[in-house]
């Protein structure tokens, strides 16, 4: 006779409850029923498990050896269901994640210390690469999430545009620390780090800066490098606010700019991706977070006067 799982969760109820009867409650079944479980379960694995005694039943030597092992077995099952649970509340399971630097390194980071420490099963994976990359691996099934930079037009995915309005950086102290909105004019006879050529960030900077004469000895691949350069004193340049706030009193100060210049990315979820319903929450709560987020609140001042950025409102992202 094989064993199987209710002979177990027969014998395990029996020795929580101390009678058969108890059992029988406990598993919504008949006593005879947790009888008959019991005993099929002593023939299938040989040992005697309970001896009588009076109205009392008392557990063999072999039911105490037994009950550690049995009582793992729950544990483990328990687990199990608890996981189960967890995926359809998209408290648990585990979702890839593959964006731009700038969101990579700033935007997740923040949104994900507040969305997980209410889903402790969740795993979460992010790959910093390139946009191109970005793409790539969300088409391919390789991750379930992206953030790129645009413009794309891929097939086979789902795309939400974010517009976010680029900053000025400058060196603490800086005499455009004193301007509360920077103008193109003001970047004339600056030393400007400028952003290596290929994106369509880049490519806005040039556009806006055209006319304006200006000393371009650094160039930089990510705004994180560009803000690192400037909050050494090396030059000023144009990033993104989220970069900016993370290098904001580490000699470093941000206005913002008398222009527009688009530094938003796209979100990009594959059409047949197997977890539409935890990428839709994961993307839906992260775009919530970002329409609700100052960037002030970031940086934890408690007043424009107190930030190295004067206006919040003028900073603040943008979300169309």
């Amino acid at each position: 006779m094989r064993i199987n799982q209710r002979q177990v969760e027969a014998f395990h109820a029996v020795m929580r409850t101390g009678s058969m009867t108890g059992a029988a409650n406990l598993m919504s079944v008949t006593q005879p029923a947790v009888t008959r479980l019991v005993r099929d379960f002593e023939e299938a694995i040989g040992l005697p498990l309970f001896e009588r005694k009076g109205s009392q039943l008392i557990p063999t030597p072999q039911a105490v050896a037994l009950i550690p092992e049995v009582e793992r077995s729950f544990i483990g099952l328990d687990r199990i269901g608890r996981l189960a649970a967890g995926i359809r509340e998209h408290t648990a399971g585990s979702l890839r994640i593959a964006a731009m630097p700038a969101v990579a390194n700033t935007l997740l980071p923040r949104f994900l210390s507040q969305f997980l420490p209410d889903r402790p099963n969740l795993q979460i994976s992010i790959l910093g690469v390139p946009s191109h990359q970005v793409v790539e691996m969300v088409s391919a099934g390789q991750v379930d999430i992206g953030y790129a930079e645009g413009p794309l037009n891929p097939h086979g995915v789902e795309m939400e545009a974010v517009e976010m309005d680029a900053v000025a950086v400058m060196p603490t102290g800086h005499p455009m620390t004193k301007l509360e909105v920077v103008s193109p004019s003001d970047f004339a006879g600056e030393r400007f780090i400028s952003m290596r050529p290929g994106s369509l960030f880049s490519s806005g900077v040039q556009l806006a800066l055209a006319q304006v004469p200006r000393v371009a000895r650094l160039e930089a691949s990510l705004t994180h490098t560009a803000c690192a350069l400037v909050s050494q004193g090396l030059g000023v340049s144009i990033v993104d606010p989220p970069t900016a706030i993370d290098f904001a009193g580490k000699g470093l100060e941000a206005r913002p700019l008398s222009v527009k210049i688009d530094t938003g990315f796209l979100v990009i979820r594959s059409s047949n991706s197997a977890q539409q319903s935890l990428t839709q929450e994961f993307s839906d709560q992260f775009l919530k977070f970002y329409r609700s987020t100052d960037m002030l609140d970031l940086e934890g001042s408690t007043s424009a006067r107190d930030s190295p950025i004067k206006s919040a409102q003028a900073v603040r992202p943008v979300l169309k």
